[in-house]
């Protein structure tokens, strides 16, 4: 990530802050995925909390991860999965079904 988005994250996160307390994550993750995606187009996802468990797909050069205080936040952008090739399920084998 770019340092002035990295700037822009650590900024927002504290902001968000000063506007909600520390157990509205929802609000908070809702409140840095807006600014971001404003600032930065769409697509931008934001985890919040001080327990989480995370397995996602990002877009290179969008991704941080950060702690204010006991507070960790993940924001990324998101990312789909290339679209399949054309052709390149023509040659499927047919399956026999048994009878039981």
């Amino acid at each position: 990530m770019l340092q002035t988005m990295q700037q822009d994250a650590l900024d927002l996160g504290a902001k968000a802050l000063d506007f909600f307390d520390v157990t509205e994550a929802t609000e908070i993750a809702c409140f840095i995925k807006k600014q971001f995606d404003t600032t930065y187009g769409p697509g931008w996802q934001c985890i919040v909390g001080t327990d989480f468990g995370s397995f996602v797909t990002y877009c290179c050069g969008c991704f941080i991860y950060f702690q204010i205080e006991s507070l960790a936040i993940l924001l990324f952008r998101g990312c789909a999965a290339p679209e399949p090739k054309a052709n390149q399920f023509t040659e499927l084998e047919t399956l026999d079904t048994v009878t039981v």
